[in-house]
């Protein structure tokens, strides 16, 4: 999936269910170090995640929101993957 440079591949999944999957501009994420923002071409990053909220802005610039209570995030070129 070709990005557009001001996006990134965001995929957030949870054993046998795909919850995004799709272009983002932003994705703000609970880590077990604090909150994080990610944006595009975030540097490189492995995280656990904590109790709270994701929330995503896609391509449209609508929020999306997705509980979590823990996970871990991986961060590679320009995607994203948070396990839930």
């Amino acid at each position: 999936m070709a990005e557009h440079p001001s996006t990134f591949h965001l995929i957030i999944a949870s054993v046998g269910e795909t919850r995004f999957d799709a272009a983002a501009l932003s994705a703000t994420i609970p880590t077990s170090a604090g909150e994080i923002t990610v944006l595009p071409r975030h540097e490189p990053l492995v995280a656990t995640l904590k109790e709270g909220t994701i929330t995503v802005k896609d391509t449209l610039g609508e929020q999306k929101t997705f509980a979590v209570e823990s996970g871990v995030l991986e961060i590679s070129g320009s995607r994203t993957v948070v396990l839930l």
